[in-house]
């Protein structure tokens, strides 16, 4: 990755594994972790300024996404244009593209967000979870039909990893 826009913040500079992906078209400022195989795509900010930013393992931020003091699980996968601010997305969930997450929010293991759903502040989403609407409201995904395991291998999977890699120049 070319650092032109990796930033400190008060001494805290972003670290970034050798096997994850990162952007040269991202923005990542202060305190911001990036584990093995995670990809961060073109126009993400990262900002860990007031609280870290922790990216997990296997996990995937869309294009133009936002996050703010946020701590992402392993294998995530955030949708495009996604905001999350001083939120906490367990292992295994999907945020969709355009989806709003409001601070003190935490999404539990294996949920969906429905793309553009706004989440207040303070919620606690349940694990395996399905969220959507403007303001959210919580399924229990055994209600909904969803085949939660089927989307997020889709969207979680080493494919997208490997997408990723086949990126070479944009993640030079």
């Amino acid at each position: 990755m070319v650092d032109s826009r990796s930033y400190a913040f008060e001494g805290d500079r972003p670290t970034i594994d050798d096997a994850a992906r990162v952007s040269r078209d991202a923005t990542l400022v202060g305190d911001v972790e990036i584990d093995a195989d995670a990809s961060v795509w073109p126009g993400v900010v990262l900002r860990g300024d007031i609280g870290p930013v922790r990216i997990g393992r296997e996990t995937h931020v869309g294009d133009n996404a936002t996050i703010h003091a946020s701590r992402l699980g392993d294998e995530v996968m955030v949708g495009h244009g996604a905001v999350l601010n001083e939120t906490t997305v367990e292992e295994r969930a999907l945020v969709g593209f355009n989806a709003t997450i409001n601070s003190d929010v935490t999404v539990g293991s294996e949920s969906i967000v429905a793309a553009g759903t706004v989440v207040p502040d303070e919620y606690a989403i349940p694990p395996e979870s399905f969220v959507r609407g403007v303001p959210a409201e919580i399924t229990p995904l055994e209600k909904t039909g969803i085949d939660a395991t089927e989307i997020l291998d889709e969207f979680s999977s080493g494919a997208y990893t490997d997408l990723a890699d086949r990126h070479e120049e944009l993640f030079e």
